[in-house]
């Protein structure tokens, strides 16, 4: 037992703490001057309109869904995603700056699902085919959710706009997000089933391949320690309710329908796992600050080594996977 526990922590650690040290290596180029604020700026916007929709697509164009698609299972993902945005919803209404709330709304209920989930669920199983079903059912409603939210709480929106201004322009960012049509694109692709040819694949396999070490080097290079005063209450609460409390109130529902195996473990990631970096680049570019996201991206890497290692541990030891 004391074997496995070490195993599993090991893996755990290998999988988050590289991930923590790109944005310690973004926060200290930005300090030595290597990076500046407005390059900082462009590498956001460069991310987000281009290379996560890579990553997006590379995921999800090459997931036969056809053969392995259990409605059943998307459909409690699509439904934990939902009650989990309530949650959030509730949590942030005790945040005293009401600019601030989008973020922790977002901050609170979105998991590195389409990064983590994959590599995590394959370096268990071998496969990951229960990780894309698990990204149709939730990166969809995670990004519609998180736009809507962000640009209706945005500090930068235009306060004279009526309702309906505000709707349409809600709407146009939803219609033109980049990361919601990587996905929609890689998604009909599959379905498809139409062929990629090599210098497709491997073009998209680059830009794909640098999204992640990108976007955290960006989310250090931003982090300003002396705006993040008074953040820690907060910030502390996102990870209490996205490392604990969503597992503690989904996952025993899961195995009570019967979800096992490969399936369990892409639901712990959806429910337990570290707030995603992507979402301190859209914070950013829909004209939040992006100081509570970047800390709860942060702070949620750092202790989800630990609490995931922890239900892990628990599920293993229950014989649940």
């Amino acid at each position: 037992m004391i074997f496995l526990f070490l195993k599993n922590l090991i893996f755990s650690l290998n999988a988050t703490v590289p991930v923590f040290l790109m944005m310690i290596f973004g926060w200290f180029v930005h300090r030595v001057k290597l990076l500046d604020d407005h390059s900082t700026a462009q590498i956001n916007k460069f991310v987000f309109r281009t290379l996560l929709p890579a990553l997006l697509f590379m995921d999800l164009s090459t997931a036969d869904f056809r053969s392995v698609w259990d409605g059943r299972f998307v459909l409690f993902c699509m439904c934990a995603t939902l009650l989990s945005v309530g949650i959030a919803v509730l949590y942030s209404i005790f945040t005293k700056e009401r600019s601030e709330r989008g973020e922790v709304i977002q901050a609170s209920y979105r998991s590195s699902a389409a990064i983590l989930g994959i590599a995590f669920v394959n370096n268990i199983y071998g496969h990951s085919t229960m990780a894309a079903l698990m990204i149709v059912g939730t990166v969809p409603l995670y990004n519609i959710i998180a736009v809507t939210t962000l640009a209706v709480t945005s500090p930068d929106k235009d306060k004279s706009k009526g309702k309906k201004a505000l709707a349409l322009s809600t709407f146009k960012s939803i219609a033109t997000n980049p990361i919601i049509l990587g996905i929609i694109v890689g998604i009909t692709w599959s379905l498809l089933k139409i062929p990629q040819p090599v210098i497709l694949s491997k073009s998209v396999t680059y830009l794909g391949n640098m999204a992640t070490p990108l976007s955290l080097i960006a989310l250090g290079a931003s982090v300003k320690f002396g705006e993040a005063k008074g953040k820690l209450p907060v910030t502390a609460g996102i990870a209490f309710i996205k490392l604990i409390l969503f597992c503690s109130i989904f996952l025993p529902v899961a195995i009570k329908l019967g979800f096992r195996g490969e399936k369990l473990i892409a639901i712990l990631v959806m429910l337990g796992s570290a707030t995603t970096g992507s979402c301190f680049v859209m914070a950013k570019n829909l004209g939040h600050k992006g100081t509570v996201t970047a800390f709860a991206v942060m702070l949620t890497t750092l202790c989800s080594a630990f609490t995931l290692t922890g239900w892990l541990f628990i599920l293993k030891t229950l014989d649940y996977i």
